[in-house]
């Protein structure tokens, strides 16, 4: 009986170990993720810092940054919705500094019927502080660009660039030197990162229960039909 038992049981513990590991993996993900967060969250509100020579996601995201120079007549809209204030859209536009760079501003929102009544005409030299930021919005079900109403769907920043002819880089406007009064800035205020550690580690560990019930069940079957 014993030797029967014997290939099972290490089959349980074996088994057992790999979920409990995979559950501990989990949890230590889900700290080093919230550190993660924490420096970026407190990055959003560092000291605006000159713009980078070469900003990348990987580097740069949330940076807060301060440019001086003027808007370009070239924008578009992205689809989006503010609480208490229904549908509406992001405003982009790009905006060229005064060392010649053109990059993208996310400029803020702008209700819906008041779109019709919306002027953009270019204007002296303005000071923007912000956060540097690559949204991550789309997905498959996302619509292609609207051309007729100049309307995109998603912040896709190096589509966007394209369409704008600037750097692909997006600055989330925070503060402007001269406020436009159809516009309201929606800055980045938190991290938009998906953090789904804790809930994984608790599947593993409910897998890890159910596989260690399942072999005291196997092992107590074999037992009584032995007996």
């Amino acid at each position: 009986m014993l030797r029967r038992m014997i290939v099972p049981a290490l089959f349980g513990v074996v088994g057992c170990a790999i979920l409990v590991s995979l559950g501990l993996w989990q949890l230590n993900r889900a700290d080093e993720k919230a550190a993660l967060i924490a420096e970026m969250e407190a990055r959003i509100f560092a000291p605006p810092v000159p713009l980078p020579a070469r900003p990348a996601p990987e580097t740069d995201r949330y940076r807060p940054v301060e440019v001086t120079g003027r808007f370009l007549p070239e924008h578009t809209f992205v689809l989006a919705a503010q609480r208490q204030q229904g549908p509406g859209f992001h405003l982009i536009s790009g905006f060229e500094t005064l060392e010649g760079r053109r990059i993208l501003v996310e400029r803020g929102y702008l209700r819906e019927d008041a779109r019709a009544a919306l002027a953009l005409e270019p204007g002296s030299d303005l000071t923007l502080a912000g956060n540097l930021h690559w949204p991550r919005d789309a997905n498959r079900f996302t619509p292609e660009f609207d051309a007729a109403r100049n309307l995109h769907f998603a912040r896709e920043v190096p589509e966007l660039a394209t369409r704008l002819g600037t750097e692909p880089v997006l600055l989330v406007l925070r503060e402007i030197s001269d406020p436009h009064p159809l516009i309201t800035p929606v800055a980045v205020n938190e991290v938009a990162m998906p953090d789904n550690h804790m809930g994984y580690a608790v599947q593993w560990f409910l897998m890890a229960l159910a596989w260690a019930g399942m072999t005291v069940f196997f092992l107590w079957r074999i037992r009584t039909q032995r007996d």
